[in-house]
C-alpha cells in the first residue's frame, strides 16, 4: 500500500508536487497515523521560504498540525492502540502531516477531543501547545494573583485565540488583548478578553484605561515592531514571552533597570532536542481536549479546504501568507 504526500519540489522550491511513497513502519516509540486533516501554520510558510532561498536536494513534506486515526503502534508504545483518534503538532525534524499516513512519536500525541470533527481538531494542537507553554511554563501566570495583568499582543490570531481562554480558565490575571479591527476585537472579547486595545498605540491605549505597567506580556507577532512599547510597558520584575524571532537586536537596557525577564517559547524545542520531559506535550494536549469537551475552549478553525492536493496545500499557504487570517485554515482529506 502506498502513501500519498504533497511535498516541496526540489526542482522548483516555490511549488509543491504530489508523491507516492511506501507505507512507513513505526519505530519503537512511534504511532502510524492515518491523517484526516492538517492545519497550515506560519511555521510551514517560514520553512518553505527558507527552502526557496537556500535550495533543496530532496522533496520535503511540510505540515505539523494534524488529527487522525492510529493504524499501528511501535513496540514501546503503551498509551495508544490502533483505532484511537489522536491529534498532535508533530516534530519539525521529521516528515510532516501533508500526507495520508505519518509516523509520529507517541509522547507528543494526545487523544482527540470527542466533541470536535477532524478539521476543528487539526486547527488546535500547535497553537494550543504554544499558548499553554508560553503562559504556564514560561510566564507561569497560574501563580499570579487577581491584581496582575496579562497583555496578549495578537489576540485574534491562532495562538491568541487560545491564549485568551487558557488564561481566563487557568489563572486569575486580567487579560488584555490587542486587535486593530472591530471584528477582531469582538473575536477576542468572545473568547474572554477583559479588555481589548489597538496595537498601533499600545501605551496610549493602555493609558486611557489607567494602566501604566503590565505584569506579563505575551508577544505573538512582530517582536521588533512592538519591542520599544513592550520595554516601557513591562512592570518592574515583570515577565515577557515572545514566540516570534527578532530580525534586529533587541535593546535590553530598559529591562535591566526593571529586573524584567525575557522568555522565548518554541513549541518544537522538546521534540527537536528529545528533552527528558518530552511526554509533557501529550499531557498538555489531553488537558486541552478536556477543556474543549467541557465547552471551555472552542476550536479556532475559520476555514476548511477539502482534499489533499497540490492545489489545496498551495491555497492554504497563500491564505496564511496573506496575513489577515482570523483563526486557522485547515485542509481536510
Amino acid at each position: 500500500m502506498s502513501v500519498k504526500a504533497i511535498a516541496i519540489n526540489p526542482q522548483n522550491p516555490s511549488a509543491f508536487i504530489e508523491l507516492s511513497l511506501p507505507m512507513p513502519e513505526p519505530g519503537e516509540n512511534d504511532l502510524l497515523v492515518e491523517v484526516k486533516a492538517v492545519s497550515i501554520n506560519p511555521v510551514d510558510t517560514k520553512i518553505h521560504a527558507g527552502i526557496v532561498k537556500n535550495g533543496l536536494k530532496e522533496p520535503r513534506i511540510l505540515g505539523w498540525d494534524a488529527s487522525g486515526i492510529v493504524k499501528a503502534v511501535g513496540a514501546g508504545v503503551t498509551e495508544f492502540k490502533p483505532g484511537d483518534e489522536v491529534w498532535y503538532a508533530g516534530d519539525i525534524t521529521r516528515p510532516g502531516s501533508n500526507t495520508t499516513h505519518q509516523l509520529i512519536d507517541a509522547r507528543i500525541v494526545g487523544h482527540k477531543p470527542n466533541t470536535l470533527d477532524w478539521a476543528s481538531a487539526a486547527a488546535l494542537p500547535l497553537t494550543a501547545l504554544t499558548a499553554w507553554e508560553g503562559l504556564f511554563e514560561r510566564l507561569n501566570i497560574q501563580d499570579a494573583g487577581s491584581d496582575k495583568t496579562l497583555l496578549i499582543i495578537g489576540g485574534a490570531g491562532g495562538v491568541g485565540s487560545l491564549a485568551i481562554p487558557f488564561a481566563k480558565h487557568n489563572s486569575n490575571v486580567t487579560v488584555i488583548a490587542t486587535a486593530s479591527r472591530e471584528d477582531s476585537a469582538q473575536w477576542c472579547r468572545d473568547r474572554g478578553a477583559d479588555q481589548v486595545v489597538n496595537y498601533h498605540d499600545l501605551k496610549g491605549e493602555l493609558a486611557k484605561q489607567g494602566i501604566t505597567f503590565v505584569d506579563y506580556i505575551f508577544i505573538l507577532n512582530d517582536t521588533d515592531g512592538h519591542w520599544n512599547a513592550v520595554s516601557e510597558l513591562i512592570a518592574p520584575q515583570g515577565h515577557i514571552c515572545t514566540i516570534v524571532e527578532n530580525e534586529h537586536p533587541l535593546d535590553q537596557n530598559k529591562l535591566k533597570s526593571k529586573s524584567a525577564t525575557l522568555h522565548w517559547e518554541f513549541m518544537y524545542t522538546r521534540s527537536m532536542y528529545q528533552t527528558a520531559d518530552m511526554a509533557r506535550q501529550g499531557e498538555i494536549l489531553d488537558a486541552v481536549a478536556k477543556l474543549v469537551d467541557n465547552g471551555a475552549v472552542e476550536s479556532s478553525l475559520s476555514e476548511t479546504l477539502h482534499g489533499l492536493s497540490v492545489e489545496s496545500i498551495s491555497e492554504a499557504h497563500r491564505k496564511v501568507l496573506d496575513g489577515h487570517m482570523r483563526g486557522k485554515v485547515v485542509v481536510e482529506f
